[in-house]
């Protein structure tokens, strides 16, 4: 029996646009893998000849070392170099759309399991899979060229090589204080301290383990999993060789795990020729993700999503109703704990495409809190519930049937979204080098990934905004010439 299975980066690199083939099933994908030999005679493959700016002398005899230890072939079409984003992978020979390019066996992955027993058992449940993971990696490298996995231990960034947003000052994370990405970083610095605050706790009587070890050293460890494990039957899996890797947001190629054979492997989605970079994707991550996770963004990211917040004004005398009925059909809402004190919830919107479509990237539920929040009477929200139940179940999910209130539902929005719009734009404006200014090569590159992050950001915002004017406009229009052209059903959503 066949157990494939899509494996994406942990949680959920950097990216260049690539040419790609039409769009193929993982299953058809994998059916299309050229199998290894099981057993290896080293000494009959002989390296490829790479250009001298390709190759990487740190990790030159890495791909040997790992098929040792391995006992089988990795990769004979792969090899590790030097691009302008750090260490990548690129092709050693000519490769063909559908060969599978590497396949990686489970026993050389590291995971939460590799955790000795007498660590595993003084760390409580609460202790997550990639703090656990963490602490493999920290154990590996208090080892030292004594452990087992040293040539892959000593080929992983170094501290300063990374740009997670949790390695950010509180002046460069200011650059993005408008992104959700600000709050974000600073919960999962929280997280992160936490966890090593339990661990030292547990380990306290077993000082050898992991002496001397500091939050700084956990956090580059934690760091380390988030941005280069994947997501496996074993929790978390670092998976050496795959993990160089490099990210294309519209890439086809996978990293796809075989349970039945127990290893993980890559098909690739297109030609390559040699010595050609070979990109895979992680995931359909937004740069926000991209940058708190791995330290990068990706211009013209099409993947993009903005967080925005919609409040039940303290001041509406019809806010506890709203929230109940809202609650009651399943729209996010929060009441805080002063009962006086109404609030909705964050919502995500990405990148309408189309003026005049559909409004795709809009979640019909920001739009139904919209239409909630104008109501003003007790039996227009009454109304509206009643519809909901003749129907399937989904509250305000049709336009009002008043064209003037449905215009002012979305007018919420629009005021929103251009407040949102004004700030991105102050922020931008400050990110703007001064002439002749004399930074450092690390900040200048975080400012630059700040931009990219709000430019692309701003964009989503700018598409939202064109589509509801359009969609006013359009109302306003039909509402002059047929009062009821607004009914649910005629208005173009």
């Amino acid at each position: 029996m066949l157990a494939c299975v899509f494996f994406s980066k942990y949680p959920q690199m950097l990216s260049r646009s690539c040419f790609i083939n039409p769009r193929r099933s993982l299953l058809q994908l994998f059916t299309t893998a050229h199998r290894f030999p099981e057993k290896l005679n080293f000494s009959s493959s002989p390296a490829p000849e790479v250009p001298l700016n390709h190759l990487d002398d740190e990790c030159v005899d890495f791909l040997r070392w790992l098929e040792r230890k391995a006992g089988v072939e990795i990769s004979s079409k792969l090899y590790i170099g030097k691009s302008a984003y750090g260490r990548s992978l690129f092709a050693s020979k000519s490769i063909q759309t559908g060969e599978c390019i590497l396949r990686v066996p489970y026993n050389v992955q590291i995971a939460p399991d590799n955790l000795l027993p007498k660590v595993a058992s003084l760390l409580d449940n609460e202790v997550g899979n990639v703090a656990k993971l963490a602490i493999v990696i920290l154990i590996e490298q208090k080892r030292g060229q004594e452990s087992e996995w040293a040539p892959y231990i000593s080929c992983l960034p170094r501290p300063g090589e990374m740009h997670s947003t949790i390695f950010w000052s509180k002046s460069e994370l200011d650059m993005i204080h408008q992104s959700t990405v600000y709050q974000e970083t600073i919960k999962e610095k929280y997280q992160i301290e936490k966890d090593f605050l339990k661990i030292k706790s547990a380990l306290d009587h077993s000082p050898e383990i992991l002496d001397g070890i500091t939050l700084e050293d956990f956090m580059h460890a934690y760091a380390l999993v988030r941005s280069r494990a994947w997501g496996s039957t074993r929790g978390v899996s670092l998976i050496p060789f795959a993990d160089f890797s490099n990210h294309d947001g519209v890439s086809e190629a996978f990293l796809l795990n075989d349970e039945d054979k127990q290893v993980s492997e890559v098909i690739a989605d297109r030609n390559f020729a040699p010595h050609e970079e070979v990109l895979i994707r992680y995931g359909k991550f937004s740069n926000a993700t991209l940058l708190l996770e791995f330290g990068f963004v990706v211009p013209h990211n099409i993947h993009d999503q903005v967080q925005i917040h919609i409040d039940v004004p303290n001041h509406d005398f019809l806010g506890e109703m709203k929230l109940d009925i809202l609650r009651r059909h399943h729209l996010p809402t929060t009441r805080y704990a002063n009962d006086f004190k109404f609030s909705g919830d964050s919502f995500i919107i990405k990148e309408v495409r189309s003026a005049r479509g559909k409004g795709k990237g809009l979640p019909q539920s920001l739009r139904a809190f919209a239409r909630v929040l104008c109501c003003n009477s007790s039996q227009d929200l009454i109304d509206l519930a009643m519809e909901a139940e003749q129907n399937d179940g989904r509250l305000a999910r049709c336009p009002l049937k008043n064209s003037s209130r449905e215009i002012q539902a979305h007018e919420i929005l629009l005021s929103r979204i251009s407040q949102l719009i004004e700030e991105y734009n102050v922020s931008m404006k400050s990110l703007e080098p001064p002439v002749a200014a004399s930074v450092c090569k690390r900040f200048a590159l975080r400012r630059q990934m700040a931009l990219d992050l709000l430019t692309g950001e701003l964009l989503v915002l700018e598409s939202a905004y064109t589509w509801l004017n359009n969609y006013c406009a359009t109302l306003l229009q039909h509402s002059t010439t047929n009062d009821d052209a607004s009914a649910c059903g005629n208005i173009r959503e």
